[in-house]
């Protein structure tokens, strides 16, 4: 393999245009080198940004191309699983927007396709990558706030377009397979823990998919709780309760999107220290820390493993809530 890793993405969607396709484009070692779509209409702001980007006409034709090494899957939820065996089938290493599947169960599939392949297979979770979230990793684990207590979180925005495959059921939308994975997987992440027991969870539907959600769930050394919802004004926030400080994230899950990312910690003596994230792409070092597992060996923060872990809450949730 060239040094360079050769980028293809599976399909034209806004948020391939707005964010993953400019940053493979912009990593360091990569080369965005092609799409597959139909709709020469929608390549056109992807070959504005990526001169001399090559055009495939369908999936398949893009993953037979030889002279790619990876391939970015941002197609509707419920094609996740599929295509990213075929992509691995077809030799190429896989990053896959999330959720990459809406049942734990399927990860045995990919596991077991990523490990018959050796290419590497993952979910986009481009939150681990970011600093603050390592850096909060670090606190936490670290005891800088004391004995964690409680975790608290929400993720919100409105989306009442029907049209939108988030709110179709048939293509796996829903507010947890949307954004629940990101304050599932944020606590999971920060404090490596996993959850005993879901405690409550209520939820809301509508046509099908879920638009709001509040959940309780018991961990090993904390306590915690979550609001997920599609159907509420644009808000974002975890925080990190312990015995001896507060640790709060204000922007941490569409950093320098939803707003400039800050990381506060509140100790004894009411002593504030705050870090700000000012031009931090997430997306780009995401792509960045692919590329130097798939060229350097170098462990991904994000395997199939730990993504299996948030599906698997997500699940719980459901069982405990119902799904509509």
């Amino acid at each position: 393999m060239s040094k360079t890793i050769r980028w293809g993405i599976l399909g034209a969607a806004n948020f391939a245009r707005e964010h993953m396709g400019p940053a493979i484009h912009m990593a360091e070692g990569t080369e965005l080198a092609a799409l597959a779509t139909s709709s020469p209409a929608k390549a056109g702001p992807f070959t504005a940004f990526a001169p001399g980007l090559r055009l495939h006409d369908s999936y398949d034709a893009l993953l037979a191309d030889p002279d790619i090494d990876a391939v970015y899957i941002p197609l509707p939820n419920h094609l996740h699983v599929d295509w990213t065996i075929k992509a691995l089938e077809a030799g190429k290493h896989v990053l896959c927007e999330k959720p990459i599947t809406l049942q734990a169960s399927d990860f045995d599939r990919l596991i077991a396709a990523r490990d018959a392949s050796g290419k590497l297979a993952a979910e986009a979770f481009m939150i681990v990558h970011h600093p603050q979230f390592v850096r909060a990793r670090e606190l936490v684990q670290g005891g800088a706030i004391g004995n964690l207590v409680h975790v608290d979180t929400v993720f919100s925005y409105n989306n009442t377009d029907l049209s939108n495959i988030r709110n179709q059921a048939e293509a796996g939308g829903g507010g947890l397979p949307d954004i629940g994975v990101y304050t599932f997987g944020a606590a999971r992440f920060v404090t490596g823990q996993e959850p005993d027991k879901i405690l409550s969870a209520r939820l809301r539907f509508e046509n099908g998919v879920d638009v709001f959600a509040q959940v309780a769930a018991d961990f090993p050394g904390f306590t915690y709780g979550a609001v997920v919802s599609t159907r509420l004004f644009n808000r974002q926030e975890i925080v990190f309760h312990g015995d001896e400080g507060l640790l709060r994230l204000t922007c941490p899950y569409n950093a320098n999107v939803h707003d400039m990312p800050r990381l506060e910690m509140e100790t004894a003596g009411m002593t504030v220290t705050s870090q700000r994230y000012p031009g931090i792409n997430q997306y780009v070092i995401q792509v960045e820390n692919f590329c130097k597992s798939v060229r350097d060996g170098v462990a991904y923060p994000c395997p199939l493993e730990f993504s299996r872990g948030t599906q698997d809450m997500i699940d719980m949730v459901f069982a405990v809530g119902g799904r509509g």
